[in-house]
């Protein structure tokens, strides 16, 4: 027995629709199924994760000045040792 890694599943047949597929299960993955074997999964978009963000220098900036005097008591204390 398969171990299916999501518990929403269509068959083959139902994939002449696949926007119904999808609407059904909720924005979650959906096993493909085919003569009781799972073939493989649809992953909607919204389920994936979306490509990381990076800061940029002036964001980087804001928050360290945003944050001095929480830092400041770590600098001091690395200044004395």
């Amino acid at each position: 027995m398969t171990r299916l890694l999501t518990n929403h599943i269509a068959t083959i047949t139902e994939l002449r629709e696949p926007h119904k597929v999808l609407e059904r299960s909720g924005g979650k993955p959906v096993a493909i199924l085919r003569n009781s074997a799972v073939v493989g999964y649809l992953v909607p978009e919204a389920a994936t994760e979306p490509e990381p963000r990076y800061a940029t220098l002036d964001e980087v900036r804001a928050v360290m000045e945003r944050r001095r005097a929480i830092n400041q008591p770590v600098l001091d204390y690395l200044k004395d040792k």
